[in-house]
């Protein structure tokens, strides 16, 4: 399969992924990203387009540390947890994206639930 036919399919699941979730100031979207070497988490109000909070495998305290496999996402997920509940954020709605429900995504939404958030 080309590369052209994987990236289309791909925004064809996020787009119907997205088509069926909105975040509101009171269930932020908790929108989630995975490459091959980071992961990257934020916290988003779709009525007005603001950024709530974001955490990432990038972050300065935690670059070099952390790859992009289950255990990091693990760990990314109590973080990004305990961060949006810094900002008031107690109930969200999950966007996996293009992503399969399961593996590092799966572990990334077990730890953000287990360290709080509702969803």
């Amino acid at each position: 399969m080309n590369i052209q036919k994987k990236q289309r399919l791909a925004r064809l699941r996020r787009l119907r992924v997205r088509s069926r979730i909105q975040g509101t100031p009171e269930r932020p979207r908790m929108s989630v990203k995975f490459t091959g070497q980071h992961i990257y988490v934020q916290f988003i109000d779709d009525t007005v387009g603001r950024t709530l909070a974001a955490v990432s495998t990038l972050a300065k305290d935690l670059r070099g540390t952390m790859k992009a496999n289950v255990d990091s996402a693990r760990r990314l997920g109590t973080i990004a947890a305990e961060s949006a509940k810094a900002r008031g954020v107690e109930k969200v709605v999950f966007d996996r994206g293009a992503a399969r429900y399961h593996g590092k995504v799966k572990a990334l939404a077990d730890a953000a639930r287990e360290a709080g958030l509702q969803f």
